[in-house]
């Protein structure tokens, strides 16, 4: 009974997660009681197209609703847990006829309640009962880390498309200037001041941006194709907001976020295992094998049962009564394993090695998990510090076009100038573009790894 006292003792976690697991954070983060995953997901994207996309995919997408199933599943398994203290009843009707060398049936009856009870002495049900617990708060924690996935997908796809359409404007711009480019080259030619190599090179570079337009359109309808899967509805256009030069990040709030000091605060290394769910999960996964293996400790010691019978019968033994006759038959047995074919060790062994092996992974996900926090503020700084240099890029090229077109208007520069011009504003102001959702797509990363998007 002594040895046995320590098999009601509830789970402590005593592992220790790395104080540092951020690592090594430089620019603008910001240290603070308070963390980035503390706001709710309809605080973080305040767009109200992108919110009612993250409301439609929670309330259809498929795996989501798996989750919530395993959840109710979960919840069923504990309240069957809950209910092994009680005892089990049965009602069990048996009739016979029995002849001996050719004689006259004699029937006989029995109408018992069954009655079976085991005393839960040494802590096997209890710690059944709390694994289920561990169980259940695993599902859950499940359930809020694929919502938190699910909005970071829908998130990420939607600046995408915004990505893409500001692409589309900015090639089908300059479809119109280097159709002008075109057609004064080709004036040139006729006039004779200019070589049918000049007007060829340039209409090939004109065709490409062609064929780029054409490219970028079939990406929309791929993209907005994708998150009708996730959507659960049939391919469809998806209403979105734009990005624009003028005002740059600004128009988006993920990227307004990740230029605002105010949004890029991280919380503490502890608080980051208050909020996001694979750490919580690994942590309850610890529990779990806790419980588990204090039932399999639990196996060592023995088993009490109380079984209780009760009925009507005529049968009296040796010889059918009529009419029937009350029993009653209460039984208390105790069961000591002592050879179990070395079942019950091997059981106790292989739940204490679980054990050791899911306090490693708990260490390892808040490492993989500080791993995460850190590459994003990584990919927020430097985003954010290319920006300036991208937005000047574009407005010096924008000038140098400006300036060489109108030099070979007036035959004062060759096409070759023209042309190296023309394709160094395209693709910097393409780049200038893909910067902008690499902003977005790393202050969302960064939103995720902190824990956020569960609310």
């Amino acid at each position: 009974m002594l040895t046995g006292c320590g098999l009601y003792d509830k789970y402590e976690q005593k592992v220790e997660a790395p104080a540092d697991a951020f690592g090594q954070l430089n620019g603008s983060a910001v240290m603070s009681s308070e963390s980035l995953a503390q706001m709710s997901w309809r605080e973080f994207f305040n767009d109200p197209l992108l919110q009612q996309l993250i409301e439609q995919v929670l309330a259809n997408n498929t795996d989501l609703n798996t989750a919530r199933i395993a959840v109710e599943s979960s919840e069923a398994s504990l309240k069957m847990a809950k209910l092994a203290y009680l005892p089990s009843l049965y009602f069990a009707p048996q009739g016979t006829l029995a002849s001996f060398d050719k004689s006259a049936f004699s029937k006989t009856y029995n109408l018992p309640l069954q009655l079976s009870m085991d005393i839960d002495v040494f802590g096997s049900i209890t710690n059944k009962k709390r694994a289920s617990q561990a169980v259940l708060l695993r599902t859950q924690l499940n359930e809020e880390a694929t919502r938190s996935n699910l909005i970071s997908a829908v998130a990420q796809q939607y600046y995408y498309l915004m990505l893409l359409d500001r692409q589309m404007d900015i090639l089908t711009q300059t479809d119109s200037l280097w159709n002008a480019s075109l057609e004064t080259q080709k004036a040139l030619y006729e006039n004779g001041k200019a070589y049918s190599t000049a007007v060829s090179q340039l209409e090939s570079s004109y065709l490409n941006v062609k064929t780029q337009i054409v490219d970028t359109r079939r990406n929309i309808r791929a993209t907005e194709n994708a998150l009708c899967k996730l959507l659960g509805v049939t391919p469809q256009v998806i209403a979105r907001s734009h990005w624009t030069t003028a005002a740059g990040y600004h128009t988006s709030s993920a990227n307004q976020r990740m230029f605002d000091n105010r949004y890029l605060r991280l919380g503490v290394p502890a608080q980051m295992l208050e909020y996001r769910p694979d750490i919580r999960m690994a942590n309850a996964a610890m529990e779990e094998a806790f419980y588990n293996t204090q039932a399999a400790r639990a196996a060592f010691f023995p088993s009490i049962t109380l079984t209780a019978q009760g009925g009507w019968t005529n049968s009296a033994g040796s010889m059918p009564t009529d009419p029937a006759k009350i029993f009653l038959n209460l039984v208390g047995s105790l069961t000591q394993p002592i050879f179990a074919q070395g079942k019950i060790k091997a059981n106790y062994k292989i739940n204490q090695l679980t054990e050791e092996n899911l306090r490693k992974k708990y260490v390892q996900t808040v490492i993989d998990a500080g791993n995460q926090v850190n590459e994003a503020m990584a990919d927020c700084e430097a985003a954010r510090e290319k920006h300036e240099y991208y937005h000047r890029q574009v407005e010096v090229l924008h000038e140098a076009f400006t300036g060489t077109h109108e030099l070979m208007d007036n035959g004062k520069a060759s096409y070759l100038e023209v042309l190296t011009a023309q394709e160094n504003l395209l693709s910097a102001q393409l780049s200038e573009a893909s910067n902008m959702y690499k902003g977005a797509q790393a202050i969302i990363a960064l939103y995720i790894a902190l824990g956020g998007g569960t609310k």
